[in-house]
This record gives C-alpha cells, structure tokens and sequence, in this order.
C-alpha cells in the first residue's frame, strides 16, 4: 500500500479520536442498548440502530462533545473560539436534536446550526458523529452474531452507513467493513454491495499502480463502488475507520471516473 495522502497529523488525531470513543464504549452499560431484531425490517434493510431502544445519557453526551472539542482545539488551537460558542449554545433538548439529526445524516440541519451560531460549518456534524459512535459500535457488538449479509443498496444493517469499504480476508473471502460503527458482514466475491448485480461483464476492478493490495470494485449498472483491501498483506491490521482513511485517495480516482458509494437505484420494469 502507498502512503496515505492523509497528513500524519491528521492520521494522529483519528487514533486519538478513536481511542476516546473506546473510552467512551467501555463507560457505556451496555443495558442502555436494547436492540430490536425484527427479521422482517433487517431484511427490508431497515438498520438496527432505526429499531433499537437507546437511552441516551444526555448529560453524559454534552460531557463527551466538549471532550471532543478541546482534543480538537489541542490540533487545531484556532478552533478555540468556535468551541467556546457551541458550549454556550448547547443544552439538552439542542444534544437531543443533535442526536436524532446525526441518526438521519442531516447535513443540511448542521450547516444551519453552524451559520445560526457563528461556528465553522463542518464543526457541529463532525462532533455529533463522533460523539455518536460509541453508541453505534456497543450496538453492533451486540448482534454482531447474527449479521451475516447486508441488504444491497441499504447500506450498513447496523447503522445505515453507505457501503465504501471491504476486506479480503482468510481464503480471499470479501468481507464488509463498516469504519462508522465496526459492524461487518459478508458479500460475494463480484456482487456489487450496491445493486446486487453479478454480471462479470458490469462488475469491474480499477486498480492503481503500485497498489498491491487494493482495487476499486465498480458497478456500471448502479456507478457505485466499494474499496476492497487485502488486509492478508498486513502486518498489522488497521482499524476500518483507519483503514477508511488511508484510503480515501481510491475514494478520489473512483469518483473522478464518475462512481459513487451509495450507486443509484436500479430500475426494474
């Protein structure tokens, strides 16, 4: 694998970031998570978080973004200021509505936030999502076991997270990663994890020089893609999230060549 394009600084701030929300989970009782496996929604590809009984900690979770925040400002000491804003315009119904928008991707409610409130606009989805995710990943621990295939063009059946990433592992098998809440599962070998479509001749590799162990799976019937890693050359295996990352250059050529990662509905007449 070539060097990541990612900054070594920003790669330090993901780990530092990912061992918070570790912290994070292992604090978490995971009684607070009571999932809801209604085999009818899993496979209509409704994700287990749309179903599941959290209780969040409310207090817990302002405690957790302003956590997040000074490790950001430790990087990034411009971003101070923006940090002492949102702590003034937060509370709990606003950590409440924070929660059920970054369920829903709602970039356009985070944006509006931003500019109502005078902080840089990536800012306040940025800390939703992280701080969400070690609710996402006790989750997905938790039926774990009984994940085995995904709905294709559902996303993730845990989180709904778009497909992007797979791994080859033992015997070659292509396994699904999810880098948002760690769920995987497994796919075949040349499905697109997007459409569905099997067809040798639509279902194509891009692979790029000096990339041993990657490719760019690609669908010509959805345009969608997924990133497959032979993590069997790894000494040490990474993280998905961190696998996601030092990735995201194959993210780039595939969407320059007119790919996507969530593809387009497949029309059936």
């Amino acid at each position: 694998m070539k060097n990541s394009v990612v900054s070594k600084e920003y790669q330090k701030l993901q780990k530092d970031m990912i061992r918070l929300q570790e912290q994070w989970k292992l604090s978490l009782n995971p009684e607070r998570i009571q999932p809801n496996l209604d085999k009818a929604a899993l496979e209509a590809g409704v994700p287990v978080t749309a179903l599941a009984a959290i209780d969040f900690d409310i207090s817990l979770f302002l405690q957790w973004i302003e956590d997040m925040g000074e490790l950001l400002s430790n990087y990034q000491p411009n971003l101070g200021k923006s940090m002492e804003s949102l702590k003034k315009s937060l509370d709990e119904d606003t950590a409440k509505r924070w929660i059920d928008e970054a369920f829903a991707f709602n970039h356009i409610y985070f944006a509006s936030f931003a500019e109502e409130n005078d902080i840089d606009g990536w800012i306040p989805q940025f800390l939703a999502e992280n701080v969400l995710r070690p609710y996402l990943q006790l989750t997905a621990e938790k039926v774990q076991n009984v994940i085995q295939y995904g709905v294709h063009g559902a996303g993730c059946p845990v989180c709904g997270e778009p497909v992007r990433l797979a791994q080859l592992e033992d015997g070659g098998k292509k396994v699904l990663h999810c880098p948002r809440c760690l769920a995987h599962w497994h796919e075949k070998r040349l499905t697109c994890s997007h459409c569905g479509n099997e067809d040798h001749e639509t279902v194509q590799f891009l692979t790029i020089e000096g990339e041993s162990a990657a490719q760019i799976q690609v669908c010509e019937e959805c345009k969608g893609y997924t990133k497959i890693i032979d993590t069997r050359q790894y000494i040490v295996k990474p993280t998905p999230a961190m696998l996601d990352l030092n990735t995201i250059h194959l993210d780039f050529v595939a969407q320059e060549n007119g790919y996507y990662t969530a593809g387009e509905t497949k029309q059936t007449n």
